[in-house]
């Protein structure tokens, strides 16, 4: 039995793994031709023909509307800015609350916050991470206006019984699906079983245009919303002939026609990127999979995984030894990742921090010395945000959850095989890390 790294040992792993390059010649080309065109945008914020941009923004919303067979969609300039536009098309307002995770990127929450209502946030299920129908039913008031569900690691929450929920109370879903790009669920693709989608393009996404996102939906009225929203609603209705001003107050989240040409070749490659994510983790699963403290992901039978990371469950009392030593042993024997050398070995415990835990929350300061939303005369719920209000949550945050990256493509079976061997060889050292905790 080899000596752990932690322990004075060699690290299986010295090399540094390969960098997820998703961007080729194709995208290169695409962008000199933008280049040569001299048409970096062509955005105006009236109502103009150039009101919906330019031809490789048109071509990209159609292209990408056609592959997530959605009616509609609408690039915008981040999924931060696809949450917010599709959180006033859904027409959020003070005194309303929305319904949103705590485990997951802190916009999705402060969607809400946009439009002065209020984030209540739902536990998660223990094995998808994602809202459920049950966890979601709870939290349900006379004031909730729309929940905002996410699909997290790449994983999909079980959305019938969400929608028929929604059906019930008459609101508005937005599917969070920054995460799950491809992700399928009874045969229906994500950003599609909702009332909106929104997806990111962000750097180190499936696919990506460094910066950007998309906004989903089958409903001609939710696009025309957010197409407003993202430009300039207030100096548009007018001309286009808008009566519902409700939340027509716009920004400037529009996408330039370099991300566009970019997001139009991405989006070819996005299918088979995923599939070599889904290979990678059968394979590595393959080898760890009989690790008796490790629980690989769990996938509801209908739905198709992406892995935008993978998601393990650490069982502490069965390894007899806390994860923290756990991931420090394994994180030892593995390298960083090329272009991401600064941040060590792509592992860590848990994901973010449950979101109420947050001083925004804890401290219900919003906008102005007013505390508005919280505090606002329009609102007269009182949230729990108290710790120990989504003990899933923070069971899994604090106790089971461990992620990683490694398996990205283009990792090769033999990157793969390191990231096992390290697995296995903290596993067969499990004694020696006890007496290394314990004493």
């Amino acid at each position: 039995m080899s000596t752990l790294a932690l322990l004075g040992g060699n690290p299986v792993r010295s090399k540094l793994f390969p960098a997820y390059r998703v961007i080729g010649e194709d995208d290169r080309a695409a962008v000199a031709d933008v280049m040569e065109s001299g048409i970096l945008s062509r955005f105006l914020g009236t109502w103009h023909n150039d009101f919906f941009g330019g031809p490789e923004v048109k071509a990209f919303e159609q292209e990408w509307a056609q592959a997530f067979s959605a009616a509609h969609a609408v690039s915008v300039n981040s999924a931060t800015s696809g949450l917010y536009a599709a959180s006033g098309a859904a027409g959020i307002g003070p005194g309303d609350e929305v319904i949103v995770s705590p485990y997951t990127m802190s916009a999705s929450a402060v969607a809400a916050l946009v439009f002065n209502a209020v984030p209540v946030f739902a536990d998660i299920d223990p094995v998808s991470y994602c809202l459920s129908a049950k966890t979601i039913k709870a939290r349900i008031t006379p004031r909730t206006k729309a929940i905002i569900v996410v699909h997290i690691f790449g994983n999909v929450a079980d959305m019938d019984p969400i929608m028929e929920l929604a059906a019930e109370h008459n609101l508005t879903v937005i599917e969070a699906c920054a995460q799950a790009p491809f992700a399928t669920y009874k045969g229906r693709p994500v950003g599609t079983l909702g009332h909106m989608g929104v997806f990111s393009l962000n750097y180190h996404k499936h696919i990506h245009t460094g910066e950007g996102g998309v906004v989903t939906t089958n409903d001609s009225k939710l696009a025309e919303k957010v197409q407003l929203i993202r430009n300039h609603a207030e100096a548009v209705v007018e001309k286009k002939g808008v009566t519902d001003l409700v939340n027509m107050i716009g920004f400037n989240f529009r996408l330039g026609e370099i991300e566009a040409a970019i997001g139009r070749r991405q989006l070819i490659k996005g299918p088979d990127l995923v599939k070599r994510r889904r290979d990678n983790v059968n394979y590595l699963e393959g080898r760890i999979k009989g690790i008796p403290f490790l629980s690989m992901p769990q996938v509801q039978d209908g739905i198709e995984h992406v892995y935008y990371v993978h998601a393990l469950s650490f069982d502490a009392e069965a390894a007899g030894l806390s994860r923290a030593t756990f991931v420090k042993a394994l994180k030892a024997e593995l390298a960083p990742t090329e272009l991401r050398e600064g941040e060590g070995v792509l592992m860590g415990e848990g994901y973010v921090r449950p979101l109420y835990l947050q001083p925004l929350y804890q401290r219900q300061v919003g906008y102005g010395e007013g505390g508005c939303p919280f505090k606002c005369p329009h609102y007269t719920g009182a949230p729990d945000y108290a710790a120990g209000s989504c003990p899933e949550t923070e069971d899994a945050h604090f106790n089971r959850v461990v992620t990683h990256e490694l398996i990205r493509p283009p990792a090769s079976r033999a990157d793969l095989d390191d990231v096992a061997d390290a697995f296995c060889k903290v596993a067969e050292n499990m004694a020696a890390l006890r007496r290394m905790e314990h004493g």
